[in-house]
Order: C-alpha cells, then sequence, then structure tokens
C-alpha cells in the first residue's frame, strides 16, 4: 500500500514501528491528529468519498485492550494491531460508521499487546487461542509493518496458548519458513469468485486464495475454511456449487485430511446500503426484502426458514465431497 495521505498521533514516534513508518513513508505527507478515533476533517466526508478514503493511513497508539470471549477457533478476540483495511466489501462488518472504521489505521504500541497476550496465556491452567485478527487483515497489515512474523517469532517465546487469524489476502510467503510449533492457526476466508469479483474489491482472487491455503497447509500450519459471509443472492446455490467444486478440485491432500470449515451468513445493515448506494453506484444490491428481516437496529440477517435450507445444503454437498465433521459451526 501507498497512501496518499496519512494522520498520525504524534506520540506514535515514542515507538520503534512508529519511526520504522515514519521512514518508510517519508514521501507522503504526514498530518498530525489528537485521536485515531475522531478525526474531525474525516467525519465531514461524504458517503460517495468512501473509496477515496481507503486510500489513507491512520497511525496511532491503541488504548482500548479489552478481550472479548469467542469459543468459536478461539477463546478471546483481541484487540490488536490494527483495525479497518483498505480493501472494500459491500459487506464489511467493521464499517460500522463510514467515517470512522472505513480506511486502515495501524497501531504502533505492539509490545504492550503482545505482552499482554503472553502473560494472559501463562495465567491460564488451559492452553488458550488468541483471534488476533478480527479488526482487520494481518496479512494486509504484515505488507507494511512486518507485524506477523514479528509476533509469531515473539509469542512463541513463551511456553502457552495459540494465535490465529483470518484473510481475504495471499501474500502468505513471509509466514512460511517460521518455525511456528504448530500454534498458529491459518484461516483463509473464500467465496465464489463472482462475489468476490463484485462484493470483495481490493482482495486477492479465489485462484490465489487457494494457492496460498495449500502453502500454508504445507508449512504445517493448522489451516482452516472460512466461507464467509455466504451470500444468497439469484442463483446462490450455482454459485457456492461452483466454489465447493472447485475447493474439492483445487486443495491439496494434505489440506484437505486436516481442515475444519467455518461457515458465516451474511448480516447486512442501513448504512452499508446508504454508502454503497452513494459510493458504488451499479454495485449489485445484497439486500434482499424476501429472504431477509430486520436485526437489532438498521441491521437485517437471513430469515429463519432460509438459513435453515442454507444450512442443510451446505452440510450435504460439503460431506459429500469432503467427508463428516469438516464443518466447525455455523453463524
Amino acid at each position: 500500500m501507498r497512501p496518499d495521505k496519512i494522520y498520525y498521533e504524534p506520540e506514535v514516534f515514542n515507538y520503534a514501528l512508529g519511526k520504522q513508518l515514519k521512514e518508510q513513508f517519508k514521501d507522503i505527507r504526514w498530518n498530525p491528529i489528537d485521536n485515531h478515533n475522531n478525526i474531525e476533517e474525516l467525519r465531514k466526508k461524504e458517503n460517495s468519498e468512501f473509496a477515496n478514503m481507503k486510500q489513507l493511513l491512520i497511525i496511532g497508539v491503541r488504548k482500548t485492550h479489552k478481550y472479548q470471549e469467542n469459543h468459536k477457533v478461539s477463546d478471546y478476540l483481541v484487540p490488536y494491531t490494527s483495525s479497518g483495511c483498505t480493501a472494500m466489501c459491500l459487506y464489511c462488518y467493521l464499517v460500522c460508521n463510514y467515517n470512522k472504521c472505513s480506511y486502515l489505521r495501524l497501531f504502533v504500541n505492539r509490545e504492550q499487546m503482545l505482552n499482554r497476550l503472553i502473560r494472559t496465556a501463562g495465567q491460564s491452567e488451559r492452553d488458550l487461542t488468541f483471534e488476533i485478527g478480527s479488526n482487520s487483515d494481518l496479512v494486509l497489515e504484515n505488507t507494511i509493518t512486518g507485524n506477523l512474523p514479528w509476533t509469531v517469532e515473539n509469542f512463541l517465546k513463551s511456553k502457552k496458548g495459540k494465535l490465529t487469524f483470518p484473510t481475504k489476502f495471499s501474500m502468505v510467503e513471509p509466514l512460511l519458513s517460521l518455525a511456528h510449533q504448530g500454534r498458529v492457526i491459518f484461516r483463509m476466508s473464500v467465496n465464489p469468485q463472482y462475489i468476490i469479483s463484485n462484493a470483495e474489491a481490493g482482495t486477492a482472487s479465489l485462484k490465489h486464495r487457494l494457492e496460498a491455503i495449500n502453502k500454508m497447509a504445507e508449512a504445517e500450519y493448522k489451516t482452516g475454511i472460512v466461507i464467509a459471509p455466504v451470500i444468497m443472492i439469484k442463483d446462490w446455490k450455482a454459485l457456492y456449487t461452483e466454489l465447493l467444486d472447485q475447493l474439492e478440485d483445487g486443495l491439496s491432500r494434505k489440506m484437505k485430511k486436516q481442515m475444519f470449515i467455518e461457515i458465516i451468513f451474511m448480516t447486512y445493515s442501513f448504512i452499508h446500503r446508504r454508502i454503497n448506494e452513494e459510493a458504488f453506484p451499479g454495485a449489485i444490491e445484497l439486500y434482499d426484502a424476501e429472504r431477509m428481516k430486520g436485526r437489532g437496529l438498521g441491521k437485517y440477517s437471513y430469515r429463519p426458514e432460509i438459513r435453515e435450507e442454507g444450512e442443510a445444503w451446505f452440510r450435504g454437498e460439503i460431506e459429500r465431497r469432503f467427508g463428516k465433521n469438516k464443518i466447525l459451526y455455523f453463524s
């Protein structure tokens, strides 16, 4: 990523990563701010400027470190070294407010966050797994910061705990040679190429994602697949049949033997619709009044009977291709 402009909290230069980024992007304009979480200039932007805002980079110090219990792949969702993303997925759950959550924010106090991870893992009576990628895509972030190898190598100096993160990107080469001790769980998000092309702008193609999956499995990482979000547009069964066929044909034998699958159905919102209408005129419509119902304030999810149909279909198709007990959960 070569950002158009950088906004930064002055205290970032008290940290090694902040100094590294200043040198790395010394040819780009840096604009001081008081708070990475409240940039008045950006809050005044119109929805139509959403895509342009994705070209910005915000650098600050993370002040929120509260862990959230999870109980899926991980025990805790952990605020970590970044938030937001450069991709423009039309459904992104991080876009709670476009002029706050749309752009990529990097947090330079990584030592503080990693030390807390190590301390929490060490104090537990059992082996905990920490989801460090729930607020951003760390494979993408790593192309800027190099934080992923740094995190893995330093976390594994401790005796307990595991790390996990999902991605829609394929730049996994920096991870392949790491001595990860089987304590890192890699998860690749996939969708039909039609969905990737029309609703996941700026992410890796399905072909490149499959290649990355096989590379990580070959490097002995525990590797999973996240089919997410399932978007039940017209002809969705044909689209996802094609996806599952490509997984069956493209995944290595080693990957198929150890893989697990997470399946997450799309939740959409009023905010998404407004932004997409103004920022991406002509984009595919993800809201379906017949299939969806209201869920909380301004949110939409698929009706129970539609979800049940989808779950039954995926369960049968995946079991037929990959055997029983591959699906970890539906959400």
